[in-house]
């Protein structure tokens, strides 16, 4: 198969190009020399970008997917997927090749005209629904449509108003209320970190900022008497 010299010319797609190239060089679309198929193909799209044009998507892939069968046909363990891959390939291009013929017979019988018409037909409907149910399969969706109308949609804004009004507190917040608190008092006890708390949320982002600070060891908790204190560790700590 020789070198093909040609100028570019512009494709519908990449079996339009597959088509091209087997009838230019009369080959069996029904047993396709795979490797000199795959060599022609990425000589045209390399064409292509050395003459700066647009190279679709899809070309590359079917590049990549010759590549693939003519590398698979080389290794003797995968013949059968090697056959079944180009019989697929095969196919693809033998039904858009008959789509094109078609395509070119409707175009030369419009007359001048890019579309067919005709006349409506008249369907005749058939309203009566057929189908039996049992009575309780009817009373459990009858009933279902009605609790259905019960709700209002779509659903108020004031259904929300208990949610977005929860403030979200975060831990790192709490992390700076604790350093402020221990700048102004050497010790601070515990139970009075919470005293001000809003909201659970917020105890809930306390407690967790006083773990993080211990892991990090940046305080430390000395109990005396009945209370617990939190105080800055020393830097000499580890």
């Amino acid at each position: 198969m020789e070198k093909i010299q040609y100028k570019i010319d512009v494709f519908e797609g990449p079996l339009d190009l597959l088509l091209h190239l087997i009838s230019k060089h009369k080959l069996n679309i029904n047993d396709i020399p795979i490797f000199e198929l795959v060599e022609q193909y990425i000589d045209y799209v390399r064409q292509m970008k050395e003459s700066d044009m647009e190279v679709a998507s899809e070309f590359i892939e079917m590049a990549a997917r010759l590549v693939y069968i003519k590398t698979v046909s080389l290794l003797p363990v995968h013949e059968e997927e090697s056959e079944e891959l180009k019989k697929e390939l095969t196919g693809e291009l033998i039904e858009y090749r008959d789509c094109k013929i078609m395509a070119e017979k409707l175009s030369k019988q419009t007359d001048g005209f890019n579309h067919f018409e005709r006349e409506p037909t008249v369907l005749e409907r058939d309203m009566t629904y057929k189908r039996k149910h049992d009575p309780s399969e009817l009373l459990k969706y009858y009933l279902s449509v009605v609790g259905k109308k019960k709700i209002k949609m779509p659903v108020p804004l004031e259904a929300f108003s208990t949610i977005i009004a929860k403030k979200i507190v975060s831990v790192n917040s709490r992390i700076v209320f604790i350093y402020r608190s221990l700048l102004k008092k050497q010790k601070v006890k515990f139970s009075e970190l919470f005293v001000k708390s809003q909201s659970v949320s917020e105890m809930v982002a306390t407690f967790l900022a006083v773990l993080e600070l211990i892991k990090a060891n940046k305080v430390s908790v000395d109990r005396k008497d009945e209370d617990e204190f939190i105080s800055f560790c020393n830097r000499g700590e580890k």
